[in-house]
């Protein structure tokens, strides 16, 4: 896990932003006569980052260009890559195409239809516009293919959440404003809901949000679900319910270690170490095991109280989850694992 750096956190740019300008930069060749050295976009919300050239080609017809993807100080795995953009003179409006290094969307539920590059509707759009621009500026018309790559894609979205999401072949061409903001709890929880979005589509019954690696292969052996089932909740207990309120499936399992489902079950639905604690008076309350009150860890709670606790946990924290659910046709139960990844306490539905 990448730890967030002290101080002052500098921001970077998403694949998007970075696809934009090297389109524009290739534009500039295909219509005019010479490559700049470095080549500026505006952002969706007016701001205007100026992106230097990595590399840049041209032949008869076509031009393309890459940019290195600067992700700030995020621990983003496509921090570094080479965003490259090709682009054509051909007929029929701006048409997207996905070179190497570039998914494919496969199942429904995203907001690209299944069958397209993975490039998401604020890139796409930001890439329209600069050929709008460009081709105004050189009295063109507005007629490109812009074939988008990452070189090494294929195998950087082994390290995303892609393939669950249904795009295969690479990574995703993403972002909204074109902004990386380091360690953003809303990138996370907005993969969170496009996960919800695919299982919906493709009609799953079922799904599962763990805390970690270790739950979520227990977790999902113990059901037997399908990969695309499986949400990554990670912390973000809350963001995922508030989703499931308004977004529905017929049932939910949510899995984690016992203290971090003691903190669900305490009311907390943010579980990070850094924003939510154990109340182990509280824990001692419900197991009438006073010696809990000075425990250190969940885990050494465990280990005086036994399957007691284990099971109120469960228990408790499946009713939180159901009162954070609302009135929505969710059928909820909860799984409480050990290290090793066996199952110490159930709470079904």
């Amino acid at each position: 896990m990448s730890r967030k750096p002290t101080g002052d956190l500098r921001r970077g740019w998403t694949t998007g932003a970075c696809a934009t300008a090297a389109t524009k930069a290739a534009l500039i060749r295909l219509w005019g006569d010479a490559f700049p050295k470095e080549v500026g976009i505006v952002l969706p919300k007016g701001e205007t980052p100026v992106f230097p050239l990595a590399f840049a080609e041209a032949g008869d017809g076509w031009a393309q260009v890459g940019i290195t993807k600067d992700a700030g100080d995020d621990p983003d795995v496509t921090h570094g890559a080479l965003i490259v953009a090709r682009v054509a003179v051909s007929p029929g409006g701006v048409v997207f195409v996905a070179g190497d290094g570039v998914g494919t969307v496969t199942k429904p539920g995203l907001p690209i239809a299944v069958g397209e590059p993975a490039v998401n509707p604020v890139p796409r759009q930001m890439m329209r516009d600069v050929v709008l621009e460009m081709a105004a500026s050189f009295g063109r018309a507005p007629d490109v293919t812009i074939e988008l790559s990452v070189p090494g894609g294929q195998e950087l979205a082994l390290k995303t959440w892609n393939t669950r999401l249904g795009i295969e072949g690479g990574l995703s061409i993403l972002g909204t404003t074109g902004i990386v903001r380091p360690f953003s709890c809303a990138a996370w929880i907005a993969s969170i809901h496009r996960g919800i979005d695919v299982a919906r589509a493709d009609r799953v019954p079922h799904v599962a949000g763990c805390t970690g690696s270790t739950s979520e292969a227990t977790v999902q052996a113990l059901h037997q679900l399908p990969d695309h089932a499986m949400l990554d909740m990670g912390d973000f207990a809350g963001g995922m319910m508030k989703y499931l309120r308004r977004h529905p499936v017929p049932r939910l399992t949510i899995g984690g270690g016992i203290g971090k489902m003691a903190k669900l079950a305490q009311g907390a639905v943010d579980l990070h170490s850094g924003r939510s604690q154990v109340n182990f008076d509280q824990l001692a309350e419900w197991v009438a095991r006073p010696e809990l009150a000075g425990a250190n860890t969940a885990l050494e709670a465990y280990q005086i109280a036994g399957p007691a606790l284990a099971n109120a946990v469960a228990t408790r924290a499946r009713d939180a989850a159901r009162a954070q659910l609302a009135d929505a046709d969710v059928a909820i139960d909860v799984v409480v694992i050990d290290r090793a990844g066996q199952v110490i306490a159930q709470a079904g539905p």
